[in-house]
């Protein structure tokens, strides 16, 4: 039985936590960072008045730090105001210089840059730090007890939204299914939890309110493509669209499309739950994951075909900005039943697109078309006219393959997980003569010793063909005429122009990596595991190499060399003291 203390804190106190990494989110049940910059400065409004706040809670956790269970859009609301996040209404910052625990993240450790602009009076940053909140505090609660309270808070009044809801305190394995592979095709993936200074990492910046987030709505398919609105995105609809579409195909026939519908299956022990559930485990949750990043590639190449589209101007006759989650629904399903069911392949992707031009007029896209059977029509119509375009193929294994919404994946968590990813433009160096540096390539043997040394069940992955500084981009695009693709703060430069130069086919310079990993001394047990999982993507043509390092149960060496990751940098280990922390780690 978990006990509750009461308690309070100001906000001096709160960021001392902060700083010190003891505050922390659980995707599980968490939502994204969603409040718009008028209620953020509203509430700094209210704080700088002394107005009462609503009280936080925190589960402890073991090691003295705290999970939030309640009050996270307010708490990182006040802790990034005192870093220069954005300012009050009259358009005054925090006056960093005169709070010393922030001026030295920013100062010493480099964690945020001061924002230039009218300051608050001396006064008035006393008022802000001195602020006491309350603070309730949960000891010894479990995850069942964690997850109740937080659903029982959420039932008061109506904060989530209908998915929001759905999700929040559910974990089974479609839930988990739904959440994970939203992630990934958002690019906000990451741990289940992470500090709370990382939450602007996975948060989603609409195009109208500016938070200096990682995850522009613009990039994100859903939005690109029309599906959904920014907004949408906001209220978890990406979601419930996953949701539906996971539903239809894993349990062997489309569900309606209805609130009930969805809200049954989410309910723990009804009977579409436990349907949904023994379906699942026959499906599996990795096989429908990597079917729908691969039906997602399909369609994407498909609006990119014969100059770039949107899904939705190429489905509708009539201009529009409304989302079609619906219409999207019964066409992703058509796509799926063509491609995996029949074991068929795009042979025509343009002949595809003009196929399903227009779209609107062959289908009915009324909101009277919820039904299952009405759902069922739309999609056999789809398939009718998609099938000419696609020629059978044997049997292929999608599953150990990398999408492109896989590396999306993999670039976005390696601005958040540091340690467990590493990026590298190439093995050519940036000057006129571009001649091969093997030690970039004698880095990552290095660097994949490193990852594997983070500890047991720990993963990581590298990647080849991504710039991780703006400057190696900027000099690429210049040397090698490319147009790099921008996900985060990366770039994603590729592996094809550097084959081009050596004069070898992507499939020489795969091997040439592969080759060179081979004959590294690289602990036996890592290579092999390394050399099994390695991989190649496309990527919209511009070729990444994908290196996957498995977990291990043992230190992994470079001959007799121990390295091991200290932030987003490979160090090598020479203190005796060091070498047996590393073993500790298995």
């Amino acid at each position: 039985m978990a006990e509750f203390e009461s308690q309070t804190k100001t906000i001096q106190s709160i960021y001392a936590w902060y700083s010190e990494n003891k505050l922390w989110v659980n995707r599980r049940y968490q939502r994204k960072l969603v409040w718009t910059l008028n209620e953020k400065q509203k509430l700094v409004e209210s704080v700088l008045k002394r107005y009462p706040i609503p009280a936080v809670l925190l589960a402890e956790r073991d090691g003295g730090d705290y999970e939030v269970i309640d009050g996270l859009q307010r708490l990182h609301t006040l802790l990034s105001f005192a870093e220069t996040a954005f300012p009050t209404l009259d358009s005054r910052y925090f006056d960093v210089h005169q709070f010393v625990t922030a001026r030295t993240r920013a100062e010493e450790e480099g964690a945020f840059d001061v924002t230039p602009g009218a300051r608050l009076s001396s006064r008035e940053v006393g008022t802000f730090l001195d602020y006491p909140i309350a603070v309730s505090v949960m000891r010894g609660a479990t995850d069942e007890e964690i997850d109740d309270v937080f659903t029982r808070i959420n039932s008061y009044g109506h904060r989530l939204s209908d998915q929001e809801r759905r999700q929040s305190g559910v974990r089974d394995e479609f839930s988990t299914l739904v959440r994970n592979l939203s992630c990934e095709v958002r690019g906000d993936a990451s741990s289940d939890t992470l500090s709370l200074d990382k939450m602007p990492s996975i948060s989603i910046d609409l195009p109208k309110t500016k938070h200096g987030y990682e995850v522009e709505a613009s990039n994100v398919f859903w939005v690109k493509e029309g599906v959904l609105r920014s907004t949408d995105l906001r209220d978890s609809m990406d979601e419930q669209c996953i949701a539906d579409i996971a539903a239809s195909i894993i349990g062997g026939r489309l569900i309606d499309r209805s609130k009930d519908a969805l809200d049954e299956i989410y309910q723990l022990g009804s009977a579409e739950n436990q349907r949904m559930m023994r379906a699942l485990d026959s499906y599996g949750t990795a096989k429908f994951s990597a079917e729908f990043k691969f039906c997602v590639d399909e369609i994407s190449k498909i609006c990119a075909v014969g100059g770039a589209r949107k899904l939705r101007s190429i489905l509708f006759t009539k201009t529009s900005t409304n989302p079609f989650p619906s219409a999207f629904a019964v066409l992703f399903v058509a796509f799926h039943e063509v491609l995996i069911g029949e074991d068929k392949m795009i042979s025509d992707y343009a002949g595809v697109k003009q196929a399903i031009t227009n779209l609107d007029k062959r289908i009915e896209t009324s909101r009277a078309s919820t039904t299952s059977k009405e759902r069922r029509a739309n999609v056999d119509t789809i398939k009718a006219l998609i099938r000419p375009h696609f020629i059978d193929t044997e049997p292929r294994d999608i599953y150990g393959d990398h999408t492109t919404v896989d590396v999306d994946a993999i670039i976005q968590r390696s601005e958040i997980e540091s340690p467990h990813y590493e990026l590298k433009q190439g093995i050519l160096r940036l000057d006129h003569r571009r001649t091969v540096d093997k030690e970039a390539m004698e880095r990552v043997v290095n660097t994949i010793c490193a990852i594997a040394n983070n500890g047991k069940d720990r993963t990581g992955t590298v990647l080849i063909g991504v710039a991780d500084k703006t400057a190696d981009a900027k000099r690429i695009a210049t040397l090698d005429g490319v147009t790099p693709r921008t996900v985060g703060k990366r770039a994603v430069v590729g592996i094809r122009r550097e084959a081009h130069i050596l004069g070898e086919t992507p499939e020489q310079y795969y091997a040439r990596w592969k080759d060179f990993i081979r004959s590294s001394q690289l602990s036996r047990g890592l290579k092999d595991d390394v050399l099994a999982s390695l991989s190649y993507c496309d990527y919209f043509g511009y070729g990444v190499i994908v290196i996957r390092i498995p977990s291990q149960r043992d230190v992994s060496l470079v001959g007799e060399k121990i390295f091991i990751r200290s932030g987003d940098e490979t160090v090598l280990v020479t203190e005796p003291s060091r070498m047996l922390e590393v073993g500790k780690r298995f």
